[in-house]
């Protein structure tokens, strides 16, 4: 079996080298984490979680790593119409379709990852690791642990 970093780096290179998931290195999401590095960390753990239950680990890494490719900064007015809670999901969705051809699994992943703030919710399995992944991942990062482990460092795949 390959090792997770080799096959985490085979299952999403090719959306890590897109200009779109890079694009999201420009934008902040937790204090001082960009979206992109928010999005590896989301990534990462999804498909070690998925991979170790024997689950659809290309799908909770890929879907993990495109749960928020909404690719606008949330802290200027009117680039978004609502709650950014609530219309993240639905723009992440339609750039990550913009950006690869999804399989229904990746969809629920994108638009339910913030269940239960928002109605959608998880019809997968994976969905649920990616959800949870996301939860632990928001925790690390405001909490500053995400700094204080060099998570960064350690998942600098691109």
């Amino acid at each position: 079996m390959k090792r997770n970093h080799q096959c985490f780096c085979e299952t999403v290179g090719d959306l890590l080298a897109s200009d779109q998931v890079k694009a999201m290195r420009r934008i902040k999401h937790h204090f001082d984490v960009t979206c992109y590095d928010h999005s590896v960390f989301v990534a990462y753990v999804a498909f070690r979680l998925a991979r170790r239950l024997g689950w659809d680990y290309l799908a909770a890494a890929r879907g993990g790593l495109l749960h928020d490719l909404y690719l606008y900064d949330p802290r200027q007015p009117g680039c978004h119409p609502g709650n950014q809670c609530f219309d993240h999901p639905k723009a992440a969705l339609k750039n990550a379709g913009e950006l690869t051809t999804l399989s229904p699994v990746e969809e629920n992943i994108i638009i339910s990852h913030m269940w239960p703030l928002a109605r959608r919710r998880p019809r997968y399995r994976e969905a649920v690791v990616v959800n949870l992944a996301d939860k632990l991942c928001a925790t690390a990062e405001v909490f500053r642990i995400y700094h204080m482990m060099g998570i960064g460092r350690k998942l600098s795949f691109a």
